[in-house]
């Protein structure tokens, strides 16, 4: 088996869930706040993968206006709510130090795909948009294919299993919280 950054992003998350419920100390008020960050996060995922046109067009509109990476950025603040939610300074320092590790080198790579797919396009589209952190004023392209949000290219992308997924893990906070 070939493991690549993309494999080892997707599936690597699951070899943490069980570190996660064992050290997680959930609260009230530490459920609360990582409910509020995980669902902005969740929310930014979803315009992002209902925007995207993957391999067919540079997408520069929407979500990716202010940032090059939103669906990387909506993982983040996933990850950040989810591990605030646990109550656990311990998973917040892992969660940080696993998406800089992984996610930095998945955003360096497919800054090398953008760039050999979209020659300089892609590398005036990189000059004025951050690759993160989000700019404010959305960026404007002139001669650019507008790609709006579509609900089938959000459902294609399957990030509805993100809700469900916080859904559950959640729930298992909750249990913890109240039983453990």
């Amino acid at each position: 088996m070939k493991w690549s950054i993309t494999t080892v992003r997707l599936r690597s998350v699951w070899l943490l869930v069980p570190v996660f419920l064992i050290l997680a100390r959930p609260s009230p008020d530490s459920i609360a706040v990582g409910a509020v960050l995980a669902v902005a996060g969740a929310l930014v995922r979803a315009w992002a993968a209902g925007t995207i046109r993957k391999n067919a067009v540079l997408t520069v509109t929407g979500p990716y206006a202010h940032t090059r990476n939103p669906l990387y950025l909506g993982s983040f603040l996933v990850g950040l709510g989810v591990t605030i939610a646990s109550g656990s300074i311990a998973l917040v320092a892992l969660f940080l130090a696993y998406f800089m590790v992984v996610y930095g080198k998945a955003m360096r790579h497919e800054e090398r795909n953008l760039e050999a797919r979209f020659g300089d396009r892609f590398r005036d589209y990189a000059a004025a948009v951050p690759l993160f952190i989000p700019r404010l004023s959305p960026y404007r392209a002139v001669d650019v294919e507008r790609v709006d949000f579509h609900l089938r290219r959000y459902l294609g992308h399957r990030e509805w299993e993100l809700a469900l997924g916080l859904a559950g893990g959640f729930g298992a906070l909750a249990v913890k919280m109240f039983w453990f």
